[in-house]
């Protein structure tokens, strides 16, 4: 799968938004809010093909997990991806 193409990430404060702009303006009925982390792996997965296993990785790379079970991490990836998906981010689904 891959994140939709033209999709822009932009950080206001403290909260990160993506924006879909259509002919040279901003739609704002299509904008969405994530945290940090998941801007984090927005910006990992610019332009790649990824896979579940992919953001596990990504996670376990970036951030202290010790205190999580395997499980826990994929289900975090899973409901991150999903997040993505339902909201229409994605150009394939999982």
């Amino acid at each position: 799968m891959r994140l939709k193409n033209g999709l822009v990430l932009r950080q206001l404060g403290d909260d990160y938004i993506i924006v879909e702009p259509e002919l040279d303006m901003v739609d704002l009925s299509k904008v969405y809010t994530m945290n940090e982390s998941a801007a984090w792996v927005w910006y990992q997965l610019q332009s790649i093909e990824f896979t579940l296993e992919t953001v596990v990785n990504l996670f376990l790379d970036h951030y202290n997990l010790d205190t999580l079970s395997e499980e826990q991490i994929k289900a975090d990836a899973l409901k991150l991806i999903n997040l993505f998906r339902d909201n229409g981010l994605l150009s394939d689904g999982i």
